[in-house]
């Protein structure tokens, strides 16, 4: 589906203490904590690269590595982001490189600036420039709670020159601290700053401990936060549109990413009329590198008593934003990152079925249930009326997908317009009714459903449906 709008703030500032640039290339040095592997593959051919285990006893913040495909020309990624609504001091910690003797070192500092009015503020943001098309790899803060971390053997066919891998690690099992354990020194190669993240006081579970989902026909609808024109709701327009929601019989609300004030907005609202969040990490044509501010603007929010699921990345591989194993990586460093802020619930990514069955080697270590986007609308052979027993089989399929973890359908729905069909599906008022029906007959308790109200801030897309998915009228 068509990705959200830029957000509309009143001030949008960055924020660099330090006039140094970033060099075109980075690498952190050999780490004593789980962060994801990055294997720089010179030439094509078969690689292996070799398993690791990882052993931590404290909650670790330390310099990780992410990275994205960049154009000839300047560019500036990471830092840390917040949204303030008046003056504000910031205390936080950043990625910073340096380089000594021809060797880049890549720390993790703190610094303090005075947010002088409301509005978004970059801190401390990396820049590169570069004369041809390359991949940037730049250090990026990355917190771990104490546990055993694996990253397995990775055998892999490279058939690009200077392609980079992300190895993701997966928690094998926790481990308790210790009072007389002395803490695993900093390598003496490495000028990682290692600090202990702030916590939520008082953090919630993040899940009610048994499966997503519930056990009638409704469990969630999808909500953007946008007038038609793609500008941001004001917070009443918001608890006005939460209110319909659990009005009409849902329990949790789906949104894709943080923009428009939307964990405060659509929290307080979610928070007033009892119902739960899917929260949504977007990654767009930046890639993960541009989605990374999401990641704090969460945890800066930190209301995770409200959370059911982190959807890490909506339909990313098959826009072709990132690789599955670049995303796998993302996931891994998200989840320790909110583990280490309070949150105890589950993470995934979502993307079409054909995506998943192509890329579980890569993904399904990572997640913690199987994240699908089931649009019966888009397969030419499924009719309005069939559309329940064809999402019902498909989520079969996903629940077999990943060895001992479930599956959810995160996207589901039907268009009330479109220019034309698209095969035996068509689009129409009469057809969308028939066919949410059908769904939430077959697979409601189990699907999230497309969505609040129409997108008018879209552009038509494919069949000319892409604005008209709105569904809340057809419940209650």
């Amino acid at each position: 589906m068509a990705p959200p709008p830029t957000s509309v703030n009143s001030t949008t500032s960055i924020i660099i203490p330090t006039s140094t640039p970033a060099p075109s290339s980075t690498t952190c040095p050999p780490a004593t904590v789980p962060t994801p592997l990055a294997t720089t593959c010179p030439t094509p051919g078969v690689y292996t690269i070799p398993a690791t285990t990882v052993t931590i006893t404290e909650s670790t913040t330390v310099c990780a590595a992410t990275g994205t495909s960049i154009p000839s020309g300047t560019h500036t990624a990471g830092g840390y982001t917040t949204t303030v609504t008046e003056s504000t001091t910031v205390t936080c910690p950043y990625a910073s490189t340096g380089t000594s003797s021809g060797v880049v070192t890549s720390t993790i500092l703190t610094t303090t600036y005075v947010c002088p009015s409301a509005g978004t503020y970059t801190i401390a943001p990396l820049t590169t420039t570069c004369s041809t098309e390359t991949f940037w790899v730049y250090p990026t803060p990355a917190s771990y709670a104490p546990g055993t971390y694996t990253q397995p053997e990775v055998v892999t066919t490279i058939t690009e020159t200077d392609y980079v891998i992300f190895c993701p690690y997966t928690t094998s099992s926790p481990v308790l601290a210790s009072t007389t354990y002395a803490p695993v020194p900093a390598s003496t190669t490495s000028a990682a700053a290692v600090s202990t993240p702030t916590k939520s006081s008082s953090p919630g579970s993040g899940s009610s401990g048994g499966e997503l989902g519930s056990s009638g026909n409704q469990w969630a609808i999808t909500y953007s936060p946008y007038q038609n024109s793609g500008a941001c709701k004001a917070a009443s327009d918001v608890m006005a549109d939460i209110s319909i929601i659990a009005s009409k019989g849902f329990l949790s609300v789906r949104v894709y990413s943080t923009d428009c004030s939307g964990l405060t907005n659509i929290g307080a609202a979610c928070s007033a009329h009892g119902l739960k969040m899917i929260l949504g990490i977007f990654i767009s044509d930046t890639g993960i590198s541009g989605a990374a501010d999401q990641v704090t603007d969460i945890v800066s929010w930190g209301q995770w008593d409200l959370v059911e699921l982190i959807v890490i990345g909506n339909e990313a591989v098959f826009s072709g934003y990132c690789t599955a194993s670049e995303l796998a990586g993302f996931i891994s460093s998200c989840k320790s990152t909110f583990s280490s802020a309070g949150y105890s619930g589950p993470c995934t990514t979502t993307e079409p079925l054909n995506i998943w069955q192509e890329n579980t080697s890569a993904l399904c270590a990572v997640v913690d249930v199987v994240g699908c986007n089931i649009h019966p609308f888009f397969n030419g052979d499924i009719s309005a009326a069939d559309a329940g027993p064809f999402v019902a089989s498909q989520l079969a399929i996903v629940d077999a997908l990943c060895p001992g973890k479930y599956g959810v359908n995160l996207e589901t729905g039907w268009p009330s317009f479109g220019t034309e069909c698209n095969g035996a599906a068509c689009p129409g008022t009469s057809e969308q009714a028939a066919a949410v029906k059908s769904i939430t007959e077959s697979a409601g308790g189990k699907s999230v459903m497309f969505s609040y109200t129409d997108d008018y801030w879209k552009e038509p897309g494919a069949f000319g449906c892409e604005q008209s998915w709105g569904a809340i009228q057809l419940f209650g």
